[in-house]
C-alpha cells in the first residue's frame, strides 16, 4: 500500500510523523499557529515570569524537545511583547556557537579543539552582549536587507527621532556599546556609528587628523616665513621673526599632538580586541570608531582592556550588561532573556561531552546568572548531567544550581506523548476529510470494551480545519489507548515517540497490498514495531548506536 493513499484514506494532508528537527518541522509551525497548547509538564518552571527574566538549567537528551522548547518560549515572549508593550523582552538566541569558536581560533591563534580550554566566562558576555547589542540597533537604525529593522524588538516609531531627548549619559552608553558590539550583517559599523551619532548628539568631536593638518599648515607657514627671512635679509620686517615661531611651534604643536592621539588610540583598540577575541571587530573598525568618537564619550566607561598580572575581578562586561538593559528599561522592556541551545552542535564539538564541558562550565557562575533583569535559558544535552554530579562541594557553591530552576532531565510521560502525536494528526487533518475516514466512535470496540482516545484531550486546539482524530483511529479495535500510551511510553521522548509511529505506518503499508487494502493499522505490526524501536531507544541510552 503506498503511504499516501493511507494518509488520504484518514484525511491527513501530510505525514505528521515526518521531521526529526524542530526548527524544520512543519507540522510544530502549524501547532503554534493554531495555538496548541501541549507543552512538557516542566514547562512553566523553565519559562518563568516573563516581565521578570531569569534563569534556567534543562537537561534532556537528544530529542527530548529543547529545541521545541526555545522556540514555544520565542513564541510567547513575542505574544508577550504584543500585549504588554511596557514590559517586553529582548530575546537573544545564542544557539550558533561555531562563528564564535572560529573567532577565538584566529584571534588566539589556536587550531583545533585546543581553542575550548581557553574560552572564558568574558567571551560568552562578549558574545550575548554583541547579538543583544546589534539586534538593537537593527531596529533602532533600520536599513536594507539582513540589517532591516528586528520584528522580534518591536519599539515605537519615533524611537530613533527621540534618542537626542535620553540623559546624556545612556546617550554614550549606547554610542559604546555600538562601538564595542555592533555586528551587522551587511553594513560598515563604522558608518552605522557615526549615523547614530549625529541621531544622539554627542558633540563634535576634534579628530587626530585635524593635529595632522595643524603641523602641515604651520611647516608650510614656516617654510614660507623662512624663504621670506632669507629674502628680506638685510632689513626684514619686526613681525616676521614671531611669526615664524608660532608657524615652527605650529608645526611641533600639531605632529605632537597627532601623534600621541595616534598611539594612543592604537594602544587603546589593541588592548580592547586582545581583551575581546570573541567579537569580530577588527583593529582598523576600532580605530576609526575611537577616532571619530569624542573622547569624552568614553569617559567613565568599563572599557574591557587587557589587565595586569595583579589585576583584581573583572567587572566591566557586568557593567556593560547593566547599562544595555538600563538603556532597554528606557524602552519599555523589561529585560534580556538569553536562550542557550545546540552546544553540542558546533564543528568542533561534535558531541563530545567533555569538550561540551569546556564551553558550558564558565556559565555555571552564580554573578552571571542571577543578573538582574536578565535571564538564561540554558538548555544542554543529558551528558553534562552526568559530568554536572561529579564535580566538588566548592564549584556547587559558586554556581548555586539549586538556585536555578534546575531540570535534571527533561522525560515525557506516554500520556504526553500520546496527546501530542493525536495533536499532530490533528494539525494536518485535511478541511475535506470524509466522515467514513473516521474510526469508530467511542464504544465500539470488539467485545463491548471502550474504545479510549477518540476525544480530544482537554485544551487541545484543533488544527487549522479543526478536523477530530486521535491516535487510535490508525488502528484496528483491539488496539486501545492504554496500549499506545504504553508503547509510547517506552520511546520516553518526541523524537524516538515520532520515529516509532513513522515506522509503525511505514510497516502496516509495506505489509499491506493496494488491492486489499486495509485502512487501520492491525496490534500485530504494533508490537513488532514496538520490540524493535525499544531495543533501538536501550541501545542508544547505552551508547551502541547513534540516534
Amino acid at each position: 500500500m503506498n503511504i499516501q493513499s493511507f494518509l488520504r484514506h484518514h484525511g491527513l494532508e501530510e505525514n505528521p510523523f515526518n521531521a526529526e528537527e524542530a526548527r524544520l518541522d512543519p507540522v510544530l509551525e502549524r501547532l503554534e499557529s493554531g495555538g496548541h497548547n501541549l507543552e512538557h509538564p516542566e514547562f512553566q518552571k523553565i519559562l518563568g515570569r516573563l516581565d521578570q527574566p531569569s534563569t534556567a538549567v534543562v537537561f534532556g537528551e537528544k530529542g527530548s524537545g529543547k529545541t521545541a522548547i526555545r522556540l514555544d518560549i520565542e513564541r510567547r515572549i513575542a505574544a508577550h511583547n504584543q500585549t504588554s508593550p511596557d514590559k517586553k523582552v529582548l530575546v537573544v538566541a545564542y544557539d550558533d556557537l561555531n562563528p564564535v569558536l572560529d573567532r577565538l581560533q584566529r584571534a588566539l591563534r589556536v587550531d583545533g579543539p585546543k581553542v575550548l580550554d581557553a574560552i572564558r566566562l568574558e567571551d560568552h558576555q562578549d558574545a550575548i552582549l554583541a547579538l543583544a547589542t546589534t539586534k538593537l540597533l537593527n531596529a533602532l537604525t533600520g536599513g536594507a536587507g539582513p540589517d532591516a529593522g528586528d520584528p522580534s524588538v518591536p519599539l515605537p516609531p519615533d524611537t530613533l527621532k527621540s534618542l537626542k531627548k535620553l540623559p546624556v549619559e545612556q546617550r554614550r552608553d549606547l554610542a559604546t556599546l555600538a562601538t564595542l558590539y555592533d555586528q551587522p550583517a551587511s553594513a560598515d559599523p563604522v558608518t552605522r556609528l557615526a549615523r547614530l551619532r549625529k541621531r544622539l548628539r554627542l558633540g563634535v568631536n576634534l579628530h587626530p587628523n585635524f593635529w595632522l593638518w595643524v603641523a602641515v599648515l604651520g611647516g608650510i607657514a614656516a617654510l614660507v616665513l623662512g624663504g621670506w627671512w632669507w629674502l628680506q635679509s638685510e632689513d626684514p620686517p619686526a613681525w616676521l621673526l614671531p611669526a615664524g615661531v608660532l608657524a615652527l611651534a605650529a608645526l611641533l604643536l600639531g605632529l605632537g599632538v597627532w601623534t600621541w592621539e595616534r598611539v594612543r588610540i592604537w594602544s587603546l583598540a589593541r588592548s580592547i580586541l586582545k581583551e575581546m577575541p570573541a567579537t569580530q571587530r577588527t583593529h582598523e573598525q576600532l580605530k576609526h570608531m575611537l577616532a571619530d568618537t569624542p573622547s569624552r564619550t568614553f569617559a567613565d566607561q568599563p572599557l574591557p582592556r587587557t589587565a595586569g598580572p595583579d589585576a583584581g575581578p573583572r567587572d566591566d562586561r557586568y557593567q556593560l550588561t547593566r547599562r544595555l538593559v538600563s538603556l532597554l528599561r528606557g524602552l519599555g522592556y523589561a529585560g534580556i532573556l538569553v536562550l542557550v541551545d545546540r552546544i553540542d552542535e558546533p564543528t568542533l564539538v561534535s558531541g563530545d561531552e567533555d569538550r561540551m564541558k569546556k564551553i558550558v562550565w564558565p556559565m555555571f557562575d552564580n554573578k552571571f546568572l542571577k543578573q538582574d533583569h536578565f535571564g538564561l535559558k540554558l538548555l544542554l544535552p543529558v551528558e553534562l548531567s552526568y559530568l554536572l554530579k561529579r564535580e566538588s562541594s566548592q564549584f556547587f557553591q559558586e554556581a548555586r544550581l539549586d538556585k536555578q530552576n534546575m531540570v535534571e532531565r527533561l522525560s515525557w510521560s506516554g500520556s504526553t506523548l500520546y496527546d501530542l502525536c493525536s495533536a499532530r494528526l490533528r494539525a494536518v487533518r485535511s478541511s475535506t476529510a470524509s466522515a467514513s475516514a473516521s474510526a469508530p466512535a467511542a464504544g465500539e470496540g470488539e467485545g463491548g470494551g471502550e474504545r479510549e482516545g477518540t476525544q480530544a484531550p482537554e485544551g487541545a486546539a484543533a488544527g487549522p480545519t479543526g478536523g477530530e482524530i486521535s491516535l487510535t483511529d490508525l488502528f484496528t479495535d483491539d488496539v486501545d489507548r492504554v496500549q499506545l500510551i504504553d508503547a509510547l511510553d517506552q520511546m520516553q521522548q518526541p523524537r524516538d515517540a515520532f520515529k516509532f509511529m513513522y515506522q509503525v505506518v511505514q510497516e502496516h503499508c509495506r505489509l499491506m497490498p493496494e488491492e486489499s487494502a486495509e485502512w487501520q493499522i492491525a496490534r500485530l505490526t504494533l508490537d513488532s514495531v514496538r520490540r524493535d524501536q525499544s531495543q533501538r531507544v536501550q541501545e542508544l541510552h547505552r551508547g551502541r548506536q547513534p540516534a
